[in-house]
Parts: structure tokens; sequence; C-alpha cells
């Protein structure tokens, strides 16, 4: 089931969302009913409902027709997708592929990861995930036809003026991927977008901070990027590159970065040089979920290659914060299990680079998504880009 909570009512377009998805969830659970039974069900006035009902008419969701109600006239609401239509989301890593499928109330009815090899090309990748697809939608029973469309996230940056994955990316094998490549691929709509942005945007849609007017969201992993999300829309700046927080210098003579610069976040604070650290410390080989177990267990070896990389996040983030002045930064990605482990090196840093004012008014939480966040957001994605939500900008 979604997960809803409470939403910022200074946030008008979001208010708007989180209304639409109760009237459409309403709709999904009870069939065609009255707008004065929407209404009931979902505590908004029949005024906000009869006014989201004829969005949804325009937007070709909803259907209305004339019936009667206590022997009073009434105007019966029918749910027009009674085909099952569902959206996919599918988020590629170094090693994973995850695919998560939804309904159009936001519930999640199939869900799968695999591990990939390491270096796969983006077509090998692809052949893997259009077949794990094709189980996932059999597992849901659902069929092709009925998906909206795929929103596929990346760890790399992504130029939206071609929707070209360019230099800079995690993946070097990707670099050179295109849209068009998805959807030859899938054989279905395609949108592409980074990891990042689509964690943020899963946590504005589906987590405990939907609804929050401005949120940053972290993602820390074997590369660092942020996503933006703007008075409930996600912020992706001129050409799509924004939240490449993890190629900002915090050591101007440190290690040279894959960008091409040196002491980069990156080269500091990713999951990539965590584990080099403790492969080494350690004399054997260390895996991301290492990193967990071992701060956990009270290794003081990985605890400090947590704070000394969580610290140098909150450098970075801190600079953000003074710049956008967000209410909520979310930390995402693969250590979100270690919490307060995490949290605490990255308030320090926050803290000690911040305006004390900005520090004083951010919330610094770590996501409840956890590593499901960016398919969930791929998910998010294809509801916001077939018109469900295109009403709300």
């Amino acid at each position: 089931m979604p997960v809803r909570q409470k939403r910022n009512p200074g946030s008008q377009s979001a208010l708007r969302l989180s209304n639409q998805q109760r009237i459409l969830s309403n709709l999904v659970s009870s069939g065609p009913t009255t707008q004065a039974d929407i209404a009931r069900g979902t505590g908004l006035s029949t005024a906000t409902v009869s006014n989201i009902v004829k969005v949804l008419v325009d937007c070709g969701l909803v259907s209305t027709s004339p019936t009667t109600s206590s022997g009073r006239r009434a105007r019966l609401v029918s749910l027009k997708s009674t085909d099952g239509a569902v959206s996919v989301g599918i988020d590629f890593g170094r090693r994973h592929v995850r695919i998560i499928v939804a309904t159009l109330d936001y519930r999640v009815i199939a869900e799968k990861e695999i591990e990939i090899p390491l270096g796969c090309t983006a077509a090998e990748a692809l052949d893997i995930s259009a077949n794990l697809l094709t189980s996932t939608l059999a597992q849901a029973g659902v069929q092709r036809s009925a998906v909206l469309g795929i929103g596929v996230g990346v760890p790399g940056p992504i130029d939206r003026r071609t929707g070209t994955v360019v230099k800079g990316a995690i993946l070097p094998e990707w670099v050179g991927f295109t849209v068009g490549m998805a959807e030859a691929s899938f054989e279905l709509p395609v949108y592409l977008e980074n990891d990042a942005n689509l964690g943020a945007l899963a946590e504005s849609t589906w987590g405990p901070h939907a609804g929050t007017p401005t949120v940053v969201f972290v993602k820390i992993g074997t590369g660092i990027g942020a996503g933006l999300i703007f008075y409930g829309k996600p912020y992706s700046g001129n050409i799509g590159l924004t939240g490449e927080i993890g190629h900002t210098p915090i050591h101007e003579h440190g290690l040279l970065c894959r960008c091409g610069n040196r002491g980069c976040l990156e080269t500091v604070a990713s999951t990539t040089i965590m584990i080099e650290l403790l492969s080494h410390a350690l004399d054997r080989p260390v895996r991301t979920r290492d990193i967990v177990r071992l701060v956990l267990d009270g290794d003081e070896r990985a605890i400090r290659v947590v704070d000394d990389a969580g610290f140098a996040v909150g450098r970075s983030i801190a600079a953000m914060a003074n710049l956008v002045n967000p209410h909520t930064i979310i930390v995402g990605g693969p250590l979100t299990d270690l919490g307060e482990m995490l949290l605490r090196p990255i308030r320090s840093g926050l803290e000690r680079y911040a305006v004390p004012m900005i520090v004083e008014t951010t919330e610094l939480v770590m996501s409840s998504l956890g590593e499901r966040a960016e398919a969930l957001g791929g998910a998010a994605l294809v509801l916001q880009q077939s018109g469900i939500h295109s009403t709300l900008t």
C-alpha cells in the first residue's frame, strides 16, 4: 500500500496531488460511486471533489453520468482505467536491476531484483531487464498492453535535450545510451531519468515527507548525487544536469576523480571509496552490505570510514542548503539501514558549514524507502508523464 502522511498545506500543487490520489484510490477500491460518497469516503469537501472530478474527466481518467442517490439526482463517477493499467519503474545499478509494478492508486503489485555482472554493457543490462520485466508482469497477472510506460533510472547525468546519458556516469558502459535504445528493447514508452532525481520524486510521492514544499534527496552509493523537488515539482535545471554534488571538490589536491577534477566528494565519500579503504584495512574483499554489517556490529574501522564520509557529505549538503534553503534533506542509497550512525556525521558536517539558522530550520532524515526509492520514483514518473499529474503543473 502507498505510504501517505499529512501533507504540508503550504504547497498547493502537492495538496492537489494528494487530493487527486485520494479520489483515484477511493474509486479503485469502491468502484463507481457518487461525488457525495467520494467526499464522505475521502473527507474532502463536496466542492473540492467536484473540481477535481472535472479535472480527471478532462484528463480522460474518469467519466461521469447522471444517477440517483437517496431519491435525489447525483453524479456517478467511474474510473475509466478499468483495463488494469499499471506503471513500471526500473532502477539500474552497477550490480543490480530492480523492477517495480504499480497501479494508478500507487499500490505496488509486483517487485523483483536481481544481480547483474559488474561491467555489464547497457545492451546486456537491457536484455536482462527485458526478461525480468516479462516475468514480473506475469507474476502480477498484468498484460503487457496494460503498461502505461517505464520509468528508467540510471546513475549518471542525462542531457534532457537529447535524452542521452553523458560523460560522468558511474556506469561508463552507459555513456551514449538513449531513450530510443530502451524503447526498442522494451517496446514500450520509456522515460529516462537520473537515479537521484527519481529518488527525490519517490520521496515526494510515496514517502512520509510527500508534499513537503522543498526537498533535497541525496543518494550515497557508488556515486553521490542529489535530486531536488521545488513545490511539488522535480527541478532539472537548464539541460537536466542538476544535483551533481559528487563532483563538488572537497580537497584541492585530493585523488583524481573520473570527472577529471581532483578531490571531489565521490573520491572521499562514495561507497566505492569506503569499500577500498575497508578491504585494505581488513585484508579481504568487502561489499556495500558488509559496510552496514560492520558498522552495526561496532567495528571501529568501519565506523571511522563512515564518519569521515558522512562529514564530507554534510559539508557538500551545507553548500546546497545555503543556496536553496530546503525544508527537508533526505538521505538515501544502500546505506540507509545505518540510520543515525550515518546521519550523525552528516549532521555534524551540515552544522559546521551551513548558516546556523538554516541548520535550525532544516530537517535531516533518512529515507524510509531504502533501496526501493529509485524504482518507485520510476513508476511515479510514468504516472506523471502519462498525464495523471499533468494538471498540477
